[in-house]
């Protein structure tokens, strides 16, 4: 029998017992941020399991890496442990455990409804099958009346922002260079990247502000200096570090997988004039570290592992420090829907697929300290925008718009880059038989410049 969980999980939600991402929430305003995992329509406070002593496996038995406000803590301690709670978790929640399930006493303290409620304590959450026990009703007095708040669920000390989709990287260099030589030598041969600003990096749901900068000069004119007029999103994901590495000593490909806590939805806005000026010859800078969205929900490898693929056929064959025994994606359904400013309705304008990275995690972490840099628990690899081969699938409004030349219609809307009350929502879901492995949603929305 498929692995079941007590608390009723709709069909379509993104977090079945089999995902359990991790985030951090304050269960009410003012309230302590605090660990926990999605369950449902649910958050399971982790600090409360823990200070009840049910993480009790031998790794974790007195380890206070769930009483912190960050899961740096649990990221360092690396994966025995991370595996060790993901077992101890899904038994807790599964239908067959009488530990939390039976406790009443717990589960008010433990589960908080990430969805508004009804007035009053005791909540009906819904029906569970429970082995040998037939349909019942399954009352939880819950003392929450909202949503629960998700902040940064860890401290990112840095921040690195890779360029590993060969579509993108194929029709950047055509809209910017032309079509005789897109792709720069170098990008068949290593995964090419660029330090980005760490501070910037906002949870979902933050508004982000139309930044101001200096754009390309017509003729002998100075640079024209003002809000960017080509604003747009980069449809990424990102792999959280977990124990990283000490300096000078380099991850082996093959190991770091091991490195790797989980991997979140980001959202990397890109001042397209801004950056088009400044760029050369050092990359990009005040383009890009206005602000970069991540999703509030961590997805484990170890939960992704049942939809991993194979990689795409690396031409020429990758030096040996990025030859991988095992190359792998995963097959994780991307989405970008735009709410245009004004309307209720929003528009799908991308669908592609994480499998359509051309070099992975995996060579990124390895590349990345191959000249002896270290990682560290909470470090944040974007792997660069996600576009696929078909025109849909395109990862970012500079392509979908071929820089403007091409508007799209939204709802009637015409949009060459995004205007001032633009909404932008990533979701990523992988499908799995009867259930779904998902990360939420990633969104943000555009306002205004200050005035100066």
């Amino acid at each position: 029998m498929a692995l079941q969980s007590f608390i009723e999980v709709k069909p379509d939600s993104h977090f079945p017992i089999q995902n359990l991402p991790y985030g951090v929430f304050k269960p009410e305003p003012g309230s302590p941020a605090r660990p926990g995992v999605a369950i449902g329509d649910y958050v399971l406070d982790l600090s409360e399991i823990a200070k009840a002593g049910l993480f009790n496996g031998p790794i974790l038995t007195g380890s206070d890496c769930f009483l912190q406000p960050t899961l740096n803590k649990l990221l360092a301690m690396g994966r025995p442990a991370w595996k060790e709670a993901r077992a101890t978790l899904q038994k807790l929640l599964s239908s067959t455990e009488a530990a939390l399930r039976d406790n009443a006493r717990l589960r008010q303290k433990s589960l908080v409804s990430m969805v508004i409620v009804m007035y009053g304590l005791v909540i009906v959450i819904g029906q569970a099958w429970f082995i040998g026990c037939g349909l019942l009703m399954l009352n939880l007095h819950l003392n929450f009346q909202g949503k629960v708040e998700m902040v940064l669920p860890i401290e990112i000390g840095d921040y690195t922002d890779f360029f590993s989709s060969m579509h993108h990287a194929k029709n950047c260099g055509t809209i910017f260079r032309g079509p005789q030589n897109p792709i720069p030598a170098n990008w068949f041969h290593l995964p090419i990247a660029y330090h980005g600003r760490a501070s910037s990096i906002v949870i979902s749901g933050t508004d982000i502000v139309r930044p101001r900068g200096q754009g390309t000069p017509s003729g002998n004119s100075p640079p024209p200096f003002g809000p960017s007029q080509k604003l747009d999103f980069e449809l990424e994901m990102a792999a959280i570090v977990g124990p990283g590495n000490e300096l000078g000593k380099p991850v082996d490909v093959n190991e770091a997988a091991d490195h790797i806590f989980g991997v979140v939805m980001m959202n990397d806005w890109s001042a397209r004039d801004i950056q088009a000026w400044e760029y050369v010859p050092l990359g990009p800078f005040l383009g890009k570290s206005f602000g970069t969205t991540i999703s509030p929900w961590i997805v484990t490898l170890d939960a992704l592992e049942p939809f991993a693929c194979d990689a795409p056929k690396q031409d020429p064959h990758p030096l040996p420090y990025l030859a991988e025994k095992i190359s792998k994606n995963y097959d994780i359904s991307l989405e970008v829907q735009i709410k245009p400013a004004g309307q209720q309705d929003s528009c799908v304008v991308t669908r592609s697929n994480f499998k359509n990275l051309y070099w992975t995690l995996t060579q990124q972490v390895a590349h990345h300290t191959i000249n002896g840099c270290n990682l560290r628990p909470g470090d944040l690899l974007g792997t660069g925008t996600i576009s696929g081969p078909e025109p849909a699938s395109l990862g970012c409004l500079l392509e979908l718009t071929w820089n403007g030349q091409k508007p799209l219609s939204l709802n009637g809307a015409s949009r060459k880059f995004l205007e001032d009350g633009d909404e932008v929502t990533f979701t990523g879901c992988c499908k799995g038989t009867g259930y779904n492995v998902g990360f939420g949603t990633c969104s943000g929305k555009i306002i205004p410049s200050p005035s100066l």
